[in-house]
């Protein structure tokens, strides 16, 4: 028997997670206008730094209220006995931190102009996000939709 409070926990968990991945790319925002404010050099004197961090600040905040709204969809037309919620939501969180992670980690250490090889884990955090939205727009029904029971 399927747990009828499961859709709901994992609706819970997504708010949850996003909510504080908001936080934290917001708090990297505000970070990255201080070193930019006060001129702290090893900052500034690479534009590539710039660049990455401020594609981690933009990608993490835009991703944490993509996966707050997915756990409002959740918890609105949720239905705990679809697999492909709990596939949906772990890999939209996962893209989460992988996709802005790797724009972080690309911009720690720069190369010629190039950056470091953590950018890598960007492309894969997409190819995440993208199997996401797409299992959503294949299996969403809101509830009371023709197809639903």
């Amino acid at each position: 028997m399927k747990d009828p409070n499961a859709g709901s926990s994992l609706a819970y968990l997504n708010v949850k997670f996003g909510l504080w991945a908001l936080l934290a790319y917001l708090t990297l925002g505000l970070a990255l206008e201080g070193l930019h404010g006060f001129k702290v050099g090893w900052y500034l004197e690479f534009e590539t730094r710039r660049l990455m961090w401020t594609l981690a600040h933009a990608h993490g905040v835009l991703l944490s209220v993509l996966v707050i709204g997915f756990g409002t969809l959740l918890q609105r037309d949720g239905d705990p006995a679809a697999g492909w919620q709990r596939t949906a939501s772990a890999c939209v969180m996962a893209a989460a931190i992988l996709l802005p992670g790797g724009f972080l980690l690309g911009g720690i250490y720069v190369y010629d102009g190039d950056p470091g090889a953590g950018v890598l884990l960007s492309p894969v955090g997409g190819a995440l996000l993208f199997t996401a939205v797409l299992l959503t727009a294949i299996n969403y029904r809101p509830r009371g939709s023709p197809g639903r029971g």
